[in-house]
């Protein structure tokens, strides 16, 4: 028995993100040290926008003080509206379309990117009420949105993406000292 079937053994089942998403990772979003996104792919190509657990957001103390879904004057993903079984009037997002910006209580701000190009099905209003889900559960009460790629780029989207051992080994290299 390797590692992760001992630990399964002795857990009682693996969690609903484990057993039906893909995680995928975008480090250092948009250049920024340590703004890091979890792409959470379902098989039927969905894909849920969280916070990666290394996320500044997510680091020890801090507290959302809000999170604003307007992007622009013109540009709200709080107005997003989908019909039907297509999914038609989603808002079309690009990989570095802003979903959101967090401001923490000490004042510092995050935008939220979609890190993949797709229909935006909805965003997470939970988060607007109750900020707080955002550091508890952000893989899952606490996601910021779900968007849906197009069929046809649905296995390519995650070309620009990290699988977790990739983005494991580049946080470890971050904790690392750099020679001078």
């Amino acid at each position: 028995m390797d590692n992760a079937e001992q630990k399964n053994a002795n857990e009682e089942a693996p969690s609903v993100i484990d057993r039906y998403f893909t995680r995928w990772y975008r480090a250092d979003m948009k250049g920024k040290a340590c703004e890091d996104h979890c792409i959470l792919q379902h098989s039927n190509r969905l894909c849920v926008i969280t916070l990666a657990e290394t996320h500044p957001v997510l680091q020890e103390g801090r507290t959302v003080k809000s999170i604003n879904y307007q992007i622009s004057n013109g540009c709200s993903r709080l107005n997003n509206k989908v019909t039907g079984k297509s999914k038609r009037g989603g808002q079309f997002v690009t990989d570095f379309a802003p979903l959101c910006r967090i401001t923490c209580s000490d004042d510092t701000q995050y935008t939220i990117y979609s890190c993949i190009r797709g229909r935006l099905l909805e965003v997470n209003e939970n988060i607007l009420k109750t900020p707080n889900l955002l550091l508890e559960k952000p893989s899952t009460e606490g996601y910021i949105a779900v968007i849906l790629p197009k069929f046809e780029e649905s296995k390519s989207i995650t070309e620009n993406l990290l699988r977790r051992e990739e983005f494991e080994e580049i946080v470890s290299k971050r904790g690392q000292s750099h020679p001078p």
